[in-house]
Order: structure tokens, then C-alpha cells, then sequence
């Protein structure tokens, strides 16, 4: 698992730009994917130490990217997942966590908030 690298998949080139530029600056590697299919390939290839994930894409939407990193034999360092979504729905988070998704957060986002959640997630555990 590469601790700097981190994962952006949205199917919105304005988000997939606006996270990584934001996460750039803050000094992280960033990858990105427009699908879940994409999403799924990359995670195998560049092992992200965090995936920001939208809920809803094509081919694959978040949900089942999620089911499918976290039964992934290919993947035995789990990523921290992210969930992005638009709308909030009665029972999403719970949703979400029951499929192995670490947080789940509501666009629009701030800056601060996205990098303050990382820095979190990265240093915390290599702090220990």
C-alpha cells in the first residue's frame, strides 16, 4: 500500500479535478477514475491508502466497488474508503458501513474538511 497515494473516482471531471487538486496541494499523490469498473482497476493497481468514492457511476456505482475492494483477495491491504455522494438518504450511511465503507460524506465539501479527514487517516496510522 503506497501511504501517499489516494484514489478520486467520481464520474464529474469538475470533482475528479476540484479533490485532486486540493489533495495535490496538501502533498498527496493522486489517481483518478471516472467509473467503477476503472475504480476497481486501479485500486488493484496503485493500492491507495484512501479511496474517495462517488456513490452513484456508471457500470458500477460505489456500493458494489466497495462490496468488491473489501472481498478482493487481490487487495490484503485495505484501503480507507470514502463515500461521496450528492443526496443523503434515509439509511445511506448505515448502508454504506454495512459494505465496509469507512465515512460517508455529503457534496458540496470543503477544502479543510477533506484534508483534515486524510491527514487523519494517513499520519494517525503511521504515527503508531
Amino acid at each position: 500500500m503506497k501511504e501517499n497515494t489516494l484514489l478520486v473516482v467520481d464520474d464529474s471531471p469538475l470533482i475528479q479535478r476540484i479533490l485532486s487538486m486540493i489533495l495535490r496541494k496538501a502533498g498527496f499523490n493522486v489517481v483518478t477514475a471516472s467509473d467503477g469498473e476503472e475504480a476497481l482497476e486501479k485500486a488493484r493497481k496503485v493500492r491507495p491508502r484512501v479511496i474517495f468514492l462517488d456513490a452513484m457511476m456508471p457500470k458500477k456505482d460505489g456500493y458494489q466497488v466497495a462490496q468488491e475492494l473489501r472481498a478482493s483477495a487481490e487487495i490484503p491491504e485495505q484501503p480507507y474508503i470514502i463515500m461521496l455522494t450528492a443526496l443523503e438518504q434515509p439509511g445511506e450511511k448505515e448502508r454504506a458501513r454495512a459494505i465496509g465503507v469507512n465515512e460517508v460524506m455529503t457534496k458540496p465539501f470543503s477544502p479543510e474538511e477533506i484534508v483534515d479527514r486524510v491527514k487523519k487517516v494517513v499520519y494517525a496510522e503511521n504515527v503508531a
